[in-house]
């Protein structure tokens, strides 16, 4: 071991991380572990945006075709996700580097590929469109109306991430009073709408593992790949922890500059390599304080409230609309709603659309944050992180206003069916799920020391989601190609 390495907050260049296309990190010590309640927040916003996709959309659709037949598929990737996810963390509680950063490290062209594999997916404005879809159920407005409503949404959203001092801190507020309205209602969904009947059906798709073959058989690849991506976040949304744990300064992650507005907040326009900490028994102890509290918060957060609300929606839908419906697009959503105002009164009915707008408008939130992270990050650490006037703050302000823009192109094209474009984005990022879980193993496992590297069963974990995530991404390209020639 080195000099540099031995020596507690040492400021020499590491050695341990691959430098030849990202600047050398520095040594520093890592800051002592923070309590559970100044640590939550990351997951949160993960739950966030992952309730807006697969929760309230995407399985409760495919329960609405072939039932709860396939619930073990919605535990497995749900399941699968929390491993992922802490991998993602891993590297940054080290280092105070995103993933993506690391994965540049590997190869120079990782991090213009991210920025593909985050724009192309998430560019689509499937979410905010279902919000508006859902409000429109409650307002009455006309189809018509639907895009435009949607476009001014897009640019409210736009307009409170532009006028945050620190964004994530605003982002965070905004989500933990969304989450808390929509666990209000899965609360009040658990004890009042499901009943012995749902339940017992519940327990019975996880039984009916003979059946799943015939389930998988009667949905469409995409829409497939798409649900288990999403059973959970999804796709790049789950490599945006990263971004997220470093603002909210857990781990190494206090040590790097926060995204800011540049209108209201105190740009820093550094780029955004990190650190690494020297293996000492001090360190050592305080990698493992924050290692325990992190997982704690993604299981309490993501796994544990992500999966109940997921499994709740499935059971309320099997509830209200039974099996073999054949409402098109958002039409089930409608169905669902009226069926539960005839039982329990209108007052439902518009409660479950309202919660449904909610839930989707707080994932675009999510999704614009997301895209704006991803892309400043890529471009800060790399090609513009010699640059004074282009902070990551201003980077980051660009590509929402951009993505916004591009989203509000797609809506007045008259692509505006919600249904269809988060199928094209759940899709897509499930195969970038994909080819991050091999990036993950190789990062965690040959480029951060043993100490506190990725082995044991979290190893076995992320082998499995390669498998997991590489079968159902072959089944969905053998699927085109079938469909296109």
């Amino acid at each position: 071991m080195s000099e540099a390495t031995q020596r507690p907050g040492g400021s020499g260049p590491v050695e341990e991380l691959p430098s030849k296309h990202v600047p050398p990190a520095m040594y520093a010590d890592l800051p002592e572990p923070l309590p559970m309640k100044k640590v939550l927040g990351p997951s949160v916003l993960l739950l966030a945006g992952a309730l807006g996709s697969g929760e309230y959309v995407l399985w409760p659709y495919i329960t609405s075709q072939v039932g709860l037949v396939l619930v073990w598929l919605v535990v497995l990737g749900i399941g699968t996700q929390y491993f992922l996810n802490m991998e993602i963390e891993r590297y940054t509680l080290a280092t105070g580097e995103t993933a993506v950063t690391g994965f540049t490290r590997l190869w120079k062209h990782w991090g213009w590929l991210f920025i593909v594999m985050t724009v192309i997916p998430w560019a689509w404005p499937g979410w905010a469109t279902g919000g508006t879809t859902t409000l429109s159920f409650v307002l009455g407005f006309s189809e018509d109306a639907i895009p435009y409503v949607t476009i001014g949404i897009l640019i409210l959203i736009g307009a409170v991430l532009t006028l945050s001092p620190v964004v994530y801190r605003t982002v965070e507020k905004i989500q933990f009073f969304l989450v808390s309205l929509i666990v209000i209602f899965v609360v009040y969904a658990m004890f009042a709408l499901i009943g012995g009947d749902g339940y017992l059906e519940l327990a019975k798709g996880f039984g009916a593992v003979d059946e799943i073959p015939g389930g998988v058989s009667d949905i469409g690849a995409a829409t497939l790949l798409g649900a288990i991506a999403f059973a959970g976040a999804g796709g790049a949304m789950n490599l945006t922890q990263s971004n997220w744990i470093r603002d909210k300064g857990l781990g190494m992650g206090q040590r790097l500059p926060k995204v800011v507005s540049p209108l209201t907040g105190e740009e820093v326009a550094a780029p955004t390599t990190g650190y690494f900490f020297p293996r000492d028994a001090e360190n050592l102890r305080r990698w493992n304080g924050w290692w325990k509290v992190a997982n704690r918060e993604q299981v309490v957060t993501f796994l544990l409230i992500g999966g109940i609300t997921l499994l709740v929606f499935m059971a309320v839908t099997y509830s209200t609309l039974g099996v073999g419906g054949d409402a098109e697009d958002f039409d089930f959503i409608k169905l669902q709603g009226d069926v539960l105002g005839n039982e329990y009164g209108d007052w439902l009915s518009t409660a479950f659309w309202l919660t449904g707008t909610i839930v989707l408008f707080s994932t675009n939130l999510t999704v614009l944050d997301m895209v704006g992270r991803v892309t400043a990050d890529v471009l800060k650490t790399g090609p513009l992180r010699d640059s004074t006037r282009w902070s990551e703050s201003r980077i980051y302000l660009s590509m929402v206003w951009l993505e916004i823009a591009f989203g509000s192109i797609i809506l007045l094209s008259g692509i505006d069916q919600p249904l269809v474009l988060l199928v094209i984005a759940s899709a897509l990022n499930g195969l970038v799920m994909f080819v991050y879980s091999v990036l993950l193993m190789v990062l965690n496992r040959r480029v951060l020391p043993r100490e506190i590297g990725l082995k044991g069963g979290r190893y076995a974990a992320i082998a499995w989601a390669i498998l997991f995530y590489g079968f159902f991404s072959v089944i969905l390209l053998i699927d085109q190609y079938q469909t296109l020639f």
